[in-house]
Order: structure tokens, then sequence, then C-alpha cells
């Protein structure tokens, strides 16, 4: 009886339930990772900016592969290295160059970015690529992933990256239940790409969970069979990793109806530059723009072509009808030919303006919609 008070005085000194949780994070952290580098050892895939991890390489290939295809990126990023090698090429390249290298890519104020950072990089950082995060991303179209992600694979540096493949990976190991794109969820996967990244290795480790997100953790039937950290995988464990990530509802994409003047003068047609500042900013295009709800298609662009170039039109044929999904919206664009009917062009809502031979107009980069009106009327 005299010892009890004391038996009792000494329980805070006995904290075995946290140690035990604190050990089974360690256990968790150390099998993670080096069941993911063995198994990216083993089995990562191989790509052209992993065979030369120079920082120039890696900064393209990242730039190239947010929101694009590692299918659709590698055919570009070979001619790229090609045409622009060095910093100090692509910074001596005009826009036009840049933009018809990219042509085809999509999303070209990446290219536009990257060309705007090779410039800087040139002018102050003497053609050497900055190896601090912060600095990274102070360079036009380099944010918190793209800086990671150059510093860890082309300086080795300890920086954790997290992208989507990754958002949806942690999702899963770890059950996260916020939806993807809020702050919490945004949190959380930061602080857990950082927790678990292993000192000395998180350039492999970044790729690895980029790897793993790619070919094994897919957003439809993940193959779990094969993930080399299943065993530790949360969602797997409680049968619901189909249910993870977690997405907010998608809102309903518009939808426009847009026309476009292909204007005729023999064997020349006026095309126009696009302002910087606005979408496919610097590529070329057909004059035109969105119609409105209570416009006829003739009438609509009628009145775009008056207000972008101060010009009457006669419309003609049409000469294709064109459908494209762009990030945010969706349009159908109806192309016709036509001819000046009074007024002399003028670059009043583009940049430029041009009448370009037939023959030539593939020298001007345009987007997708405009190339294959270029096609078609070059037939």
């Amino acid at each position: 009886m005299g010892d009890r008070p004391g038996l009792i005085a000494e329980r805070p000194n006995f904290p075995e339930p946290l140690t035990r949780i604190d050990c089974m994070a360690s256990i968790t952290k150390r099998q993670l990772r080096q069941s993911l580098l063995d198994w990216y050892r083993a089995a990562g895939r191989d790509l052209p900016w992993r065979r030369d991890a120079a920082p120039y390489r890696v900064w393209v290939s990242e730039i190239m592969l947010q929101q694009t295809r590692v299918e659709a990126v590698i055919p570009y990023y070979e001619r790229w290295m090609e045409r622009f090698p060095t910093v100090q090429t692509l910074a001596d390249a005009s826009q036009q160059e840049v933009l018809a290298a990219w042509e085809g890519l999509g999303y070209y104020s990446r290219a536009r970015n990257l060309h705007k950072a090779a410039r800087l990089i040139r002018d102050r950082y003497e053609g050497a690529i900055p190896q601090d995060a912060d600095d990274l991303q102070d360079l036009p179209g380099i944010g918190r992933y793209t800086a990671g992600a150059i510093a860890s694979i082309a300086f080795d540096l300890d920086e954790p990256v997290v992208d989507g493949n990754i958002r949806r990976v942690f999702s899963r190991l770890f059950d996260i239940e916020k939806p993807i794109g809020s702050a919490e969820a945004e949190a959380a996967f930061w602080s857990l790409a950082a927790e678990n990244l292993p000192s000395g290795q998180a350039g492999e480790f970044n790729q690895a969970l980029m790897d793993l997100g790619a070919v094994v953790c897919l957003p439809k039937n993940p193959r779990c069979g094969s993930c080399p950290v299943s065993g530790i995988c949360q969602a797997r464990r409680l049968g619901i990793q189909d249910q993870r990530p977690v997405r907010k509802p998608r809102r309903e994409i518009p939808h426009y109806t847009v026309a476009a003047a292909v204007i005729e003068d023999g064997e020349r047609v006026l095309i126009t530059r696009r302002p910087q500042d606005a979408l496919l900013g610097g590529m070329w295009e057909f004059p035109g723009g969105k119609i409105r709800p209570d416009e006829a298609l003739e009438e609509g662009l009628q009145r775009e072509i008056k207000e972008e170039l101060g010009v009457q039109v006669r419309v003609g044929e049409a000469c294709g009808t064109y459908h494209h999904a762009y990030t945010h919206y969706r349009i159908t664009l109806h192309a016709f030919r036509c001819r000046l009917a009074g007024g002399r062009p003028e670059p009043l809502e583009v940049d430029e303006i041009q009448w370009a031979h037939f023959d030539d107009l593939t020298e001007y980069p345009m987007g997708k919609i405009d190339r294959m009106i270029s096609s078609t009327i070059q037939k």
C-alpha cells in the first residue's frame, strides 16, 4: 500500500502507445521509400530526358509534360533539343521560331514562358539555370512543382514535388478524404511529399512516385496487384481505391459557336496574329470570333471582322466545320471563304496582319483548328 502513490506518479513516463505509433510510422516511411526506389530502379520508364538529366533538358521536359501525355511529348522534346540544344540557342531564337517548334503541343503560354525564361537566364544568370527552388520560381512558367522537379532531378537537392500522378498515389496510400483541388488536400499532399522524402535520393524518389501514378496507380482500374507499396496502401486495405482520389463535382463546360473568315486575294489569304496576353497568344489565325445567340453565322462573322480589322467582307461558301475542346470550354467553328467589300484591313484587335501566299502558310505557327483550315484551303 505504501508504494502505490509512487506507481501512480510514474505512469506518465510510460508512453508505449505513442512510441508504438511513432515506430510504425517510421517503418512505413522506410518501407515506402525503399520499396519505391527498388521498384523504380528495376522498372522505371526509359525516357529521353532521363538519359541525360542536365538542368536545361529537365526543365524543358517538365514544361512540356504539363497537362500533356508522355507519349505526345517525346517527339516534340527530341525535335526541340535538335533545334534549341541550349539555353543560349533558345534565348537567341525569335518567338515565332519557338512557337513554330511548339505547334501542335498545345497550351502555348508554356512555349512563350520558356522563351522568356531563357532570355532571363541568359541575361540575369549568365546562361546558367539557377539551382535554388525559390530562384527557379521567379522565372516565367515555373511554379512550385516544376521548381522542385528541376532542383531534385537536375541538382540532387532535397525538394519535394506534387503533381497529378502523385496526388492520386497519396490519396490512395494515405486515404485522403478531402477533394482534389481543396486547400486542405493540397496542404496534406505537400506535407506528405516532404515527410517521406529520402535525403539524398529525392530525384529518384520523386520520379518513382510519378511513374507509379503513370503506369500502376491509374485513374481507373489501378493495377494494385503490380504495386510495390500495395501492402501499406490504406485505400487498398479498405477496398476503396476506386473511390480515391475524391473529386469535386464537375462544372458544366460552356460551348461557343465561332466563325472564321478566309479572306482571299488571288493567291494570298489574310491572317492575323493573336495578342500576346490572349489564349494562343502570338499564334496566327484566320480572323473571326464568337457568334452571339441572336445572330446568323454570316451576320456575326461580318460584325467580328469589322471590329477586328475595320473592314466589310462579303461572306461566300462554307469551307469547313471544326470542333475543339479547350481546358474550360468547347467550340464549334464554321469557316467561310470571304472577299473584301470595303475598307483596308488594320490590326484593331490583333497584334499584326499579314497577306500570306497559300504555299507559305506552313511557315506561320497556328493552333490546331487554324492549321486544319489552312490545310483545307491549300488543297
